[in-house]
């Protein structure tokens, strides 16, 4: 799962007050339109020194997402409304909105309940994480093509997502490669009751199947040809200082072990029983590479770079895998 970026444009423990808050009935009759709405919700998050990182970085994007979501206009679309006039009820609405923003401090694709990944829209609450998932780009970009790294789209007959959550990787997965059958595991009942309201809704319920478990073990002996897996990633330390908004989702989608690789290794020793022979894994994993490279001297790890990221999704073919048989040397101590 994506990882924070602890550095907040103020910290977050300071005066949230040093903007006055208006009358609620003042506000109502005073901003008029998105514009109005944009300038007081950016003053207000920068005041609140809110964290971003769900799907927006910046104050100004995620006043923007809330105000675009929160009136159910094009989520990439703000400047032919941003003078338009709004109805007393829209202007009500996004003023609950930010109100929200602040005083919950959960992200605001909780709100709305919608997230995008490449514009792509999925059902989100608060039973699974956020998704943002670096994958999801990747598989609307690099895999979406004849590529040197998954060859034709129309080749790939199954995919395995692990760790699938709301489901965001596995429909992505079948838009992209459309002969293909998708399991999806997840060992959080709460977070397949999402993915399947995300299957239905994008109308892959034939082509998807969810499974409920610890990682490969519903799918016994099923090889693949391809698996993504986006499995949490974040350490200990990182965790216990998780400012709220991040504290706002489910614990298990970001914990993974004291150094953030427990999952990521048993995935490296068990994807082998679980490729097909051509096959190959995808999997994320924040800042580990490091950790990985030592730990597993003997994979050719071939990092993989996003618009926005470096070196933070690794691609590994089943015969690299087969051949190295590292096994890996085990947590990191101290």
């Amino acid at each position: 799962m994506r990882s924070p970026s602890l550095i907040p444009l103020r910290l977050f423990g300071e005066d949230k007050g040093s903007l006055p808050d208006l009358d609620r009935d003042e506000r109502i009759e005073t901003f008029l339109t998105p514009r109005d709405w944009l300038r007081y919700a950016v003053g207000r998050f920068l005041a609140a020194g809110l964290i971003f990182g769900h799907g927006a970085t910046t104050a100004i994007d995620e006043a923007a997402f809330l105000i675009l979501e929160g009136l159910n206009l094009p989520i990439d679309t703000l400047d032919p409304f941003l003078d338009a006039r709004l109805l007393g009820h829209e202007r009500a609405r996004l003023r609950d909105l930010i109100h929200a923003r602040l005083s919950t401090r959960k992200p605001a694709a909780y709100l709305v309940n919608r997230a995008y990944i490449k514009g792509v829209p999925f059902y989100v609450d608060e039973r699974v994480i956020v998704p943002r998932s670096l994958i999801g780009e990747l598989l609307m970009t690099a895999f979406a093509e004849d590529s040197a790294l998954t060859g034709d789209p129309e080749r790939i007959a199954s995919v395995l997502d692990l760790c699938a959550g709301g489901g965001s990787l596995a429909i992505l997965a079948a838009r992209v490669f459309p002969h293909a059958r998708i399991d999806a595991v997840d060992c959080s009942a709460d977070a397949l009751e999402v993915a399947r309201r995300n299957v239905e809704e994008h109308g892959f319920a034939e082509r998807i199947v969810l499974r409920r478990g610890d990682l490969f073990a519903p799918i016994e002996d099923v090889r693949y040809d391809l698996i993504l897996a986006n499995p949490p990633y974040v350490d200990g330390a990182t965790m216990a200082q998780f400012p709220p908004e991040y504290a706002a989702e489910p614990r298990i989608a970001h914990a993974g072990g004291d150094d953030g690789l427990d999952i990521v290794r048993r995935i490296l020793r068990e994807a082998p029983k679980h490729l097909a022979a051509d096959g190959t894994l995808v999997c994320e994993v924040g800042g580990g590479r490091a950790l990985l490279e030592r730990d597993f001297p003997g994979l050719p790890f071939v990092w993989l770079d996003t618009e926005e990221t470096s070196g933070e999704v690794f691609f590994l073919r089943a015969s690299d895998l087969a051949t190295a048989k590292s096994g890996g040397r085990g947590r990191r101590n101290g």
